[in-house]
């Protein structure tokens, strides 16, 4: 069977434990492909070394433990350097190229020069993991051979395609940005700049945002877009868009803007992706599951992917051996 792994940052954990479940069920990888941090996970996997990587991640138990591995950039395209968890990846790995890998793997990031997609099934593993998990804003972007290459999500978030030639009984592929869209949800909304009334939007926002109302920096600003402080009297109205935007909602942090921004984007690419290449099986991971950057909380994402992958195959009739799926 064939496997892509999408990106997602942290919530990439999860495909560990969608590996796992493949592997209790008696299914053999023959064919990865992988985006940021699904090329993460996919090199390691196909190295035979994944189980190292797991023992090392679940060691991680704070954010501050975390932040002890990356660098601050102050100047420069991005806000921090990986250059000790890329070393220690890299160790782990045990592997220097691609083509020397047990399984084939295929690692993919965007060259924003072309603005196409690259796909890296020769030469050595780290640049190919550096170029897929580059981030745009938050990790640094790679030259290689005359290409400026970033995250692979921003053109392809779930890499099914490059297993479109795999022979293999069955392609799975793991999404890391699972959501539960309304109606029209991909429709533009046609709207006016003038002020509403607080309770033709309220309701609205509460319903949108959801579960991001549950970060601090976006229950801030709910709070202010929301509605007046305690002191302030209730015939003042909301604040004006001048107000709101005076000052933006403390611990609104410039990775938070970026990684939105990026997943937005990435949500609609994925969308025509994998509706041009569906995979036979499709293991949603929810997008809320955890942060993009809580590198910290391993254990229960990697529950998390087993769990929604045991679903997911019983449901597909995938209930051992390799010989495809049953019926």
């Amino acid at each position: 069977m064939a496997i892509a792994l999408g990106g997602g940052g942290a919530r990439g954990y999860a495909h560990i434990g969608v590996l796992a479940e493949l592997e209790e069920r008696g299914y053999r990888v023959t064919r990865i492909a992988g985006t940021s941090m699904g090329a993460v996970v996919g090199a390691l996997y196909s190295a035979g070394n994944l189980e190292a990587f797991t023992d090392w991640v679940l060691e991680l138990r704070t954010q501050r433990e975390v932040l002890r591995l990356m660098d601050a950039n102050l100047r420069g395209p991005s806000t921090v350097k990986i250059e000790r968890v890329l070393q220690r990846v890299a160790e782990i790995i045990d592997v220097e190229r691609i083509e020397d890998l047990p399984i084939p793997f295929t690692a993919v990031a965007a060259d924003l020069w072309t603005r196409r997609e690259v796909w890296f099934q020769q030469g050595p593993i780290n640049r190919a993991i550096r170029a897929s998990i580059a981030m745009p804003g938050v990790f640094p972007p790679v030259v290689l051979n005359g290409r400026l290459l970033v995250d692979g999500g921003v053109l392809n978030q779930v890499p099914v395609s490059v297993l479109a030639s795999a022979s293999a009984d069955i392609t799975v592929g793991v999404t890391l940005d699972g959501y539960e869209p309304h109606r029209g949800a991909a429709l533009p909304v046609k709207t006016s700049t003038d002020e509403q009334p607080d309770e033709e939007w309220t309701s609205r926002l509460r319903h949108t945002m959801g579960h991001l109302m549950e970060a601090e920096p976006l229950r801030t600003l709910a709070s202010l877009m929301t509605g007046r402080t305690r002191t302030q009297p209730a015939d003042t109205g909301a604040p004006s868009v001048e107000d709101l935007f005076a000052e933006l909602p403390p611990g609104l942090r410039t990775t938070d803007v970026m990684t939105m921004s990026l997943e937005t984007m990435q949500t609609i690419v994925q969308r025509y992706q994998l509706a041009s290449f569906p995979p036979d099986v499709l293991v949603t991971v929810p997008r809320d599951s955890i942060g993009t950057l809580d590198f910290h909380r391993a254990e229960d994402q990697i529950a998390l992917g087993r769990w929604l992958a045991a679903q997911e195959f019983d449901r597909a009739g995938m209930v051992g051996g390799a010989t495809g799926i049953t019926t």
